[in-house]
């Protein structure tokens, strides 16, 4: 298993951390199989999206922000429901297939880390079998 730190500067963002799990993947000296990227939060994701165009990581925060969760009265005493709740849509984590030591992403894919309640230090998780 590898760990590695992403340090967020906003309150939401999506970082490319695609290098890091490549890199990881090409180190384990193994060929095939499925990798997963684990993020241990309860306010932050793991999604695959185009990594081509940035204003496409602005525009899946700006549509997660059109479903207006900051306006509910949520009952959580600290005030962050809303990045509960974007956490629980995008998901903790993605599989990936590995095949001759790369990832098996589509031209242009990208692994994201997702920040809904930032800025904040995160860990993402990376296992390899």
């Amino acid at each position: 298993m590898y760990s590695f730190s992403v340090k967020t500067g906003n309150k939401e963002e999506l970082v490319d951390i695609s290098f890091q799990v490549q890199q990881f993947v090409r180190d384990s000296g193994k060929s095939d199989g499925i990798c997963c990227v684990y993020t241990p939060h309860t306010t932050a994701g793991i999604t695959i999206n185009e990594n081509a165009d940035p204003t496409v990581q602005k525009d899946i925060l700006k549509g997660l922000g059109h479903l207006n969760l900051e306006s509910v009265h949520f009952l959580h005493m600290e005030g962050n429901s809303p990045s509960h709740i974007k956490s629980s849509i995008i998901g903790c984590s993605e599989m990936l297939l590995v095949e001759s030591g790369k990832l098996v992403l589509g031209t242009w894919q990208g692994i994201y880390f997702c920040e809904f309640d930032g800025p904040r230090t995160r860990k993402v998780m990376v296992k390899f079998a």
